[in-house]
């Protein structure tokens, strides 16, 4: 939503099944609905590489073309599972939500994008340092690293920039349960861990990913920016 300012226009895309698509209305209503289309849902699962390529392409004929890609999207199985006991079927699901559905959405976009566009993907202080338990996640938020990097300097003769921001805990529906563990003390405890003292907000992570989207980082490309609250302290 922080992208309410002149010639911003959005993109929102679920997986088939999840709730109703209100998101787009809500960011119509946000940025006044003037001029050319702002927001268009489009449903479907991105984990399928025919449904995201028509997923972006529905996308930018609706909004007229495409001058930014965020990938912001993912799972976290919240079970405290051992490598040992982890099911193929939970790896497989993390996998395809987190790391092949960002390289599909990737693939079909980045040849849309003009030069000096922006590319921006999510990752997470779990593929910095590693998630006891949720090895599935954290191997996934590595790999949107490395994809970011690798990316930065196939895409640089575009003037394209490639960054991701790496959020650590959000206070967000993913996050509803081990922040409710022990009638609510959850939350507490991991706020105690934090140097400021608080998870952050959606838009605490929105902001970081404005500034890469806009002229202010032009020169920056390749980068992990840490968004975390200081609990993750990676140069």
């Amino acid at each position: 939503m922080l992208f309410r300012v002149p010639r911003s226009h959005f993109r929102v895309s679920r997986r088939s099944g999840d709730r109703p698509l209100g998101e787009a209305g809500a960011v119509r209503a946000l940025a006044g609905g003037a001029g050319r289309q702002q927001a268009v849902a489009v449903g479907g699962d991105l984990g399928d590489p025919a449904a995201a390529e028509r997923a972006v392409a529905e996308a930018a004929r609706a909004l007229g073309g495409l001058d930014l890609l965020i990938v912001n999207h993912g799972i976290w199985p919240p079970g405290e599972i051992p490598l040992e006991r982890m099911t193929d079927a939970q790896w497989d699901q993390t996998m395809r939500a987190n790391l092949d559905a960002v390289l599909y959405v990737c693939r079909a976009g980045v040849p849309l994008l003009p030069d000096g566009g922006k590319v921006v993907l999510v990752s997470s202080t779990a593929g910095q340092r590693g998630e006891a338990f949720h090895a599935d996640y954290a191997a996934t938020k590595g790999a949107i690293i490395a994809l970011t990097k690798s990316l930065a300097v196939e895409l640089a003769p575009r003037q394209i920039g490639v960054n991701c921001v790496a959020p650590g805990w959000v206070d967000t529906e993913m996050s509803a349960q081990p922040y409710g563990r022990d009638t609510g003390e959850g939350k507490r405890e991991i706020e105690d861990t934090i140097p400021l003292g608080r998870v952050a907000s959606a838009e605490d992570v929105a902001g970081p990913i404005v500034f890469l989207c806009s002229d202010l980082a032009r020169h920056i490309t390749g980068e992990v920016l840490n968004v975390n609250g200081g609990s993750v302290l990676c140069g």
